[in-house]
Parts: structure tokens; C-alpha cells; sequence
């Protein structure tokens, strides 16, 4: 898990994200034949085959925060760069790509249960006045959460694990895989927590004819929380449906034919909200049969989320045997 305690650390909002793509080609690119980086920052890692074009997918990027306003007295205000709560930010510690750190608050006049909003709200990096906070930070850059990861038993907490549990298990599968009956593109997108953009991008210039994305989704287990059959701890989900994308029925076919023959648990999984880039892929040039291998996590866009470290296993095993075989052909 070493790696993916380097990945979740890593900067890498969306639109920024140099850093994460960097450390992603470093670990891939022994394992297949090219990696590239296309104009929209998408990793694009090739194992050449003879079978039919399979894309995987998973995003980089993580949420953050981008810069559009200095105060005269330093502090600065700021608006969300994918889906934030605004309540979860209140005194956290954020962290610029350049090491600059600062802490959200918000403004205390307001009656904060009815009117807190961003625009109430402000980053102070310790800066005495305008010209102070410019020697660090200017409008337009951005900001993550700073948060290192933990273990708590067998879980994994920490920032960014949506989508960076989903990237260590794709980089795993590719390691995994040696052989594959698919001429295999492992995509580490871009954009995807601004509108899946990256996706969209990349498999216009792949045209797959399967498509799989590796990302996270909600759990309903625990206390008060909104009815799911997700749980942490029960294994990889093989989704059903979600906002962006209703599964193809052919492709959760061939995932739980995988799963029993290797005997893999896994949860089934529908999401009433949000997508994966799954949901942009399949829309794209004559479409592509496609669907998505689920990693359980709580706190999902919150400073410190949480996974098990048996459910990402779960995804990489799953995936990696789905890879080895043609279980569309069963």
C-alpha cells in the first residue's frame, strides 16, 4: 500500500495535474509498450494486442480549491474546483502546489447553519496585507486539501483516495497482467471532477469497443446515512447504474462470471448520484460496451476519506483476471 499512501499525498487537482501524472507514468511504464500524455493531461499507457480495443480508466484528479480574489488585508477568497461541501472545508488546512499553506474559515457575522455559502468563506495563509499574500500565492492557483494518510485496522484514510485508490488499482492490474486476449489502454484521465472531460477526450482517440472504469462509490453503512447495499469491507461493487451511465448489461454479465470463477466477492452497486468516466466513454464516437469496477469509500470529497484495503484488492484481482480471459465470449 506503500504506493498508494505516495499517490493520495500527491498534488493534483483538476486541471493541474503535472504532478500526479508524472509519478503515474513512473510506475507504469515498465509494464507496457508506450505511454503518452495527451494535450488534456491524460496518461495514455498502451499494451498492444490482437483482440479488440479494451480502455480502462481512472481519474487523476482530485477536488480542490482555485484563487480568485486578494483582499487588501491578505486573505483570500476562493471558489470550489469540483464538488465540494462547504461545511466539511470550515478550518481545514489546504496546501498550493508550491508548499504554501492555509487554513479555511468563513466570515462569523453570518448565521453560519442558513448562509454559509463560498462566498462567505475565505483562505488565511498568514499574510499581512495584499502584498504579502502575492510573495506566496496569486489568483488562479489552486489548492488541495493537506491531509497525510493513516491506517485504522485493516482501512486506509486519508485525501484524495477518489480517485487515487482507483489509479493504484489500475497501476497494479497492469503489473498483473501479462497476457490479455485485448489489445489493453490503461487511461489515467484528467478533469473528471469537473465533467468528466478527460474521458471524453481519450476515447475519442482510442475508439475502445470495451470500456471499464476503476473509481469509487458511496457506502450506505454508516450511522443515519442514506439507504445502499454498499458496505466497506464487502468487496469490489460491479455498478449497475449511476447518473452518468446505466451499465451494459453484457459487461456485468462478464464481470460476476469473472468473479465466481475466481471466486472474488463483490457487492452490486447503484448510485443515485454523481458518475465515473464510464459515463462519458460509452457516448463517445459509435459507443462502446461499458461499465465500471466499484472501490467502496467513505467521507467521499472531504478532507480525510476512507477505503478498505480488501475491497481495493478485490478490484485489482477482479480486473486483472477479467483482463486475462474473453469472458464476453462465455
Amino acid at each position: 500500500m506503500e504506493l498508494l499512501y505516495k499517490l493520495s499525498e500527491t498534488f493534483g487537482p483538476s486541471g493541474n495535474e503535472e504532478q500526479i501524472a508524472k509519478l503515474v507514468t513512473e510506475e507504469i511504464k515498465d509494464y507496457v509498450d508506450t505511454v503518452q500524455t495527451d494535450a488534456l493531461g491524460n496518461v495514455i499507457a498502451h499494451k498492444a494486442g490482437k483482440g479488440k480495443k479494451f480502455m480502462l480508466a481512472a481519474h487523476m484528479d482530485e477536488v480542490g480549491i482555485i484563487v480568485t480574489y486578494v483582499e487588501k488585508n491578505g486573505f483570500l477568497r476562493f471558489a470550489p474546483v469540483g464538488g465540494l461541501n462547504c461545511y466539511s472545508m470550515i478550518n481545514r488546512q489546504v496546501v498550493f502546489e508550491n508548499g504554501a499553506l492555509g487554513v479555511i474559515s468563513y466570515e462569523e457575522k453570518i448565521d453560519i447553519k442558513k448562509e454559509l455559502d463560498f462566498a462567505k468563506m475565505y483562505i488565511d495563509i498568514g499574510a499581512v496585507d495584499s502584498e504579502d499574500a502575492e510573495k506566496k500565492v496569486s489568483v488562479g492557483d489552486t489548492a488541495v486539501y493537506a491531509s497525510s494518510v493513516h491506517r485504522a485496522g485493516e482501512r486506509v484514510a486519508g485525501k484524495a483516495l477518489d480517485n487515487r485508490a482507483g489509479v493504484y488499482a489500475l497501476i497494479e492490474v497492469a503489473k498483473r497482467v501479462a497476457d490479455s486476449p485485448f489489445d489493453l489502454y490503461y487511461v489515467f484521465t484528467s478533469q473528471e471532477e469537473i465533467g468528466l472531460r478527460g474521458a471524453k477526450t481519450s476515447a475519442f482517440s482510442i475508439n475502445p469497443d470495451y470500456a471499464l472504469a476503476i473509481d469509487v462509490t458511496a457506502t450506505g453503512d454508516t450511522p443515519n446515512c442514506p439507504a445502499s447495499c454498499v458496505k466497506l469491507g464487502g468487496g469490489a461493487c460491479i455498478k449497475i447504474m449511476d447518473k452518468s451511465v446505466v451499465a451494459s448489461p453484457l459487461m456485468r454479465r462478464a464481470l460476476q462470471s469473472c468473479a465466481e470463477d475466481n471466486a472474488i466477492p463483490v457487492q452490486n452497486e447503484i448510485l443515485s448520484f454523481g458518475g465515473t468516466d464510464a459515463g462519458a466513454i460509452h457516448t463517445v464516437c459509435d459507443g462502446s460496451i461499458s461499465g465500471a469496477v466499484s472501490i467502496p469509500l467513505r467521507y467521499i470529497h472531504t478532507p480525510c476519506e476512507m477505503a478498505d484495503e480488501g475491497d481495493i484488492n478485490g478490484a485489482i484481482k477482479l480486473t486483472a483476471e477479467f483482463l486475462k480471459k474473453d469472458y464476453f465470449a462465455k
